[in-house]
């Protein structure tokens, strides 16, 4: 397994990051034991989750995934091999959106008990919180890192200039502020003020500002749910629907055909031949799906192949 830097952090983590949302509801436990096991067996130790996952599915009321991971920690006996991130700020956590101090410590406890685990290797402040200060979020993230309760911070669903100045407050300070950011991030380029609800898209903006603050842009949904499969029933949603990117999903299934791989196989390798590679976080729904996109780490793209994936879209240059 490849790594990569986890920004400004000092710490390498997997070049691709094992997504767990739907452990634990839609995703039964040994489906899921299985997926981890071959994620772990292929060299990776990266794993995402939050205190949400997964609350909107059937039967689910928030920290499925948490749990399970916990009961899987157990059964292997290998919490330390594995880098585990988790958040915390949704709409969807029983205290509301925010990032104040009672939720932040409130919440973390309460991770680290549905895992059984006595630290969080990287929290996220899912959604940016515009009402809390700073003083109070990042005052209360400095505890539970001063108690080892975490141990680096990175923020999600946020605006480049809100993380310019929580890093300016964090550097007046000398507080602990956010090394990554976790957004949605693919190969298709949505549509000009195109909206995914509570979800903030990735732009040019980001990938400029995190270059230059030296921060690991990580992206979630990065395949869009199936979309470059061609498949009738995960079709490319309206975000997506212009020429443009009809020009470049054509592009993207004549290059991997080209090649030898899956069009979902390329774009996890593209994000990863990026001058400032992005970081692909993959959920699957079974053990094959996770080997399938696990191979995109053996393919090699030219500086040429990439000249051509970027159908002259304003992307930044190949590595």
């Amino acid at each position: 397994m490849k790594t990569l830097s986890l920004g400004h952090s000092g710490v390498q983590v997997s070049a691709i990051c094992l997504g767990t949302m739907r452990f634990g509801t839609r995703t039964d436990e040994a489906t899921s034991f299985a997926i981890l096991d071959a994620y772990m067996d292929a060299g990776g130790s990266f794993i995402d989750t939050a205190n949400v996952y997964a609350v909107w599915e059937p039967g689910g009321k928030g920290g499925e995934s948490e749990s399970l991971l916990g009961r899987w920690f157990k059964a292997r006996g290998n919490r330390g091999k594995c880098f585990v991130a988790s958040k915390l700020g949704s709409r969807l956590q029983p205290g509301g959106l925010g990032l104040r101090a009672s939720q932040i410590e409130t919440e973390c406890d309460a991770s680290l008990r549905r895992m059984g685990i006595d630290s969080i290797d990287l929290y996220y402040a899912h959604f940016d919180d515009p009402v809390t200060p700073y003083e109070e979020t990042f005052a209360a993230f400095d505890r539970l890192i001063k108690a080892g309760k975490v141990r680096y911070l990175g923020a999600s669903n946020h605006r480049a200039w809100r993380l310019e100045a929580a890093r300016t407050f964090c550097e007046q300070r000398g507080l602990p502020s956010y090394c990554c950011v976790q957004q949605r991030f693919s190969y298709l380029q949505p549509v000009v003020g195109a909206t995914f609800g509570v979800q903030v898209a990735a732009n040019e903006d980001l990938q400029t500002y995190t270059t230059a603050r030296g921060m690991r842009l990580i992206a979630y949904s990065p395949l869009l749910g199936g979309a470059y499969g061609g498949r009738p029933d995960r079709p490319v949603t309206s975000q997506y629907n212009t020429p443009h990117n009809e020009h470049r999903m054509a592009t993207a299934h004549s290059a991997a055909k080209r090649l030898g791989v899956t069009p979902s196989q390329l774009v996890l390798s593209w994000m990863l031949h990026l001058e400032n590679p992005v970081l692909p976080i993959i959920g699957n729904s079974s053990v094959a799906q996770l080997r399938e996109n696990l191979a995109a780490l053996d393919l090699r793209l030219t500086p040429q192949d990439m000249e051509e994936l970027a159908g002259g879209g304003n992307l930044p240059k190949a590595g």
